[in-house]
C-alpha cells in the first residue's frame, strides 16, 4: 500500500491521536452537549490533521502554508473549546492539562513545517 507523504509527518501522526483521544473524552460529556460541544470540538481537532493532509497536496509551497496556517488556526479553536469544558467541569484539570500540553507540541510543529513553507 502507498504511503503518502502527509502519513510520514510527525506532525500529522500526533494530530491524528490527539483527533482519536478527543473523540474518546467527548463520549462522557452531557447529551445536551452532542450537537454542541461534542460537534463542535470534534470538527476542529479532525480539521487540524485534515488540513495537513490537504496541504500536503499543494503544489506550491505558499498552497502548502495556507494549509498548514488553517491546521493551526483549528489547534487555536480546539484550546478555546477545552477552556469552556474545563470551566464547565465536563473535564478535569488533570485531562484539559495533558491536553493542553499536546497542543502545544502540535501548534509547535505547525509552526515549524509552516516556516520551513513560507521559506521554501
Amino acid at each position: 500500500m502507498y504511503t503518502y507523504s502527509f502519513e510520514k509527518l510527525e506532525v500529522w501522526n500526533e494530530s491524528k491521536e490527539f483527533t482519536k483521544t478527543i473523540y474518546t473524552i467527548t463520549s462522557t460529556f452531557p447529551d445536551q452537549e452532542k450537537f454542541g460541544l461534542i460537534s463542535q470540538l470534534r470538527r476542529a481537532a479532525v480539521s487540524i490533521y485534515s488540513n495537513i493532509a490537504e496541504g500536503s497536496a499543494r503544489t506550491t509551497y505558499k498552497d502548502k502554508a495556507h494549509f498548514t496556517t488553517m491546521a493551526f488556526s483549528s489547534a487555536i479553536e480546539v484550546i478555546n473549546q477545552l477552556i469552556l469544558c474545563f470551566e464547565m467541569n465536563f473535564i478535569s484539570e488533570e485531562v484539559y492539562s495533558k491536553l493542553r500540553l499536546e497542543l502545544e507540541s502540535i501548534t509547535n510543529k505547525l509552526n515549524g513545517l509552516r516556516n520551513y513553507q513560507i521559506n521554501k
